[in-house]
């Protein structure tokens, strides 16, 4: 069943086009992996289903268990199920780890979170989330906090983003963890490792979709760069 579905998208920012007439779905409770180059349109596609004010579509649908979202708000989406982990995960002076992994729910263990994304609790539960933490520590927790929210959809940018190469598979169990927790996942990533757990791949190529099918084909067409041959028709 399609639990979300993003149809003939445009959006521009200033001359350029960012997102061309853009079209894709997701499953309920499918991972499904969107590739492509820096620049190619993904973090601001991401920021459209999410809602994020300057981000609202020219033209196109943007239709999450069918009903549309084109003029709900932020905050209308997030109450739909729709949770996001960004780019650059934010911070919060102040505000403790625990507070921030428990901000929704006060009943859930900051704790088993953090171990679900790999952190050992006892280093981080009298932290603050601010600039002491490292690039890695912050997207680990930022992680955290939106599988505490249990959405139905979890759109992540770039989750390995600062994280070391041994770490990846601390990111792929979490990535999993969302869909056994009956959510779908749209997952942005450059990592191949991380794009072939997918159920489905994509490869996003000067604002559109130019494939999309079984991860390991989708990936070999992006490392091998086979889109640049792609004229846009």
């Amino acid at each position: 069943m399609e639990l979300l579905k993003l149809r003939d998208l445009v959006f521009s920012a200033g001359n350029k086009v960012i997102l061309d007439r853009f079209s894709l779905t997701v499953e309920a409770c499918e991972i499904h992996a969107l590739v492509g180059t820096n620049g190619s349109g993904k973090s601001t596609l991401a920021a459209m289903i999410m809602g994020c004010e300057g981000y609202a579509p020219a033209s196109g649908d943007i239709i999450f268990d069918q009903r549309s979202l084109n003029d709900q708000k932020i905050h209308e989406r997030a109450r739909l199920g729709i949770a996001m982990a960004w780019q650059e995960p934010v911070r919060f002076e102040g505000l403790g780890v625990p507070e921030y992994l428990t901000l929704r729910d006060s009943s859930l263990d900051p704790a088993a979170l953090l171990t679900a994304v790999g952190l050992e609790p006892s280093l981080y539960l009298h932290r603050q989330v601010d600039r002491s933490l490292s690039g890695g520590e912050r997207r680990r927790i930022e992680l955290a906090s939106v599988l505490g929210l249990k959405p139905r959809l979890a759109i992540l940018d770039e989750p390995d983003s600062g994280i070391d190469m041994l770490s990846t598979g601390d990111i792929i169990g979490v990535v999993k963890r969302f869909k056994d927790n009956g959510a779908a996942v749209l997952l942005i990533t450059h990592q191949e490792e991380i794009a072939r757990i997918a159920d489905r791949a994509s490869l996003m190529h000067r604002g559109r979709i130019i494939c999309t099918g079984k991860p390991v084909p989708v990936t070999a067409w992006y490392r091998e760069k086979k889109y640049l041959a792609w004229d846009g028709e």
